[in-house]
């Protein structure tokens, strides 16, 4: 079974600033957490958690696509599994950016949930980034 996460949030502020929040280091620490991320394809990188319980809170990614400013993938692995992030970014006009996403390969519906309460409290993190 695989199973695949979309998620839509909706932004006050540029396109431009978004796909910054998305591929600075520095930036992705701020709402996601410590990264040696790269926006360059094949750039292999990790973002380090609060490990949890046998998790050591590493999760190994490789950058798959750049396509600035609108699109942006890398591979998501920890443990046993290995999932695709995509990230597309849309100005809408008036001001407002759609930044869709996608999450594929995972392989439980608790997975499932797990990933989309994470990124949707990563993402209300984004916003605070995205004010300043």
């Amino acid at each position: 079974m695989s199973e695949t996460m979309t998620l839509d949030f909706q932004y006050t502020t540029s396109i431009e600033k978004l796909w910054t929040a998305l591929t600075d280091s520095g930036k992705l620490a701020r709402w996601i957490t410590e990264n040696d991320f790269k926006p360059d394809v094949g750039h292999r990188f990790q973002f380090r958690l609060q490990p949890v319980g046998n998790w050591d809170g590493v999760v190994d990614g490789e950058v798959l696509a750049v396509e600035p400013p609108n699109r942006l993938s890398y591979t998501w692995a920890s443990g046993e599994e290995k999932h695709t992030v995509t990230w597309t970014l849309t100005d809408l006009g008036d001001g407002k950016v759609n930044l869709h996403l996608e999450q594929t390969g995972i392989s439980t519906v608790q997975g499932l949930e797990g990933a989309k309460w994470g990124w949707t409290s990563w993402c209300g993190n984004l916003e605070k980034v995205l004010e300043q």
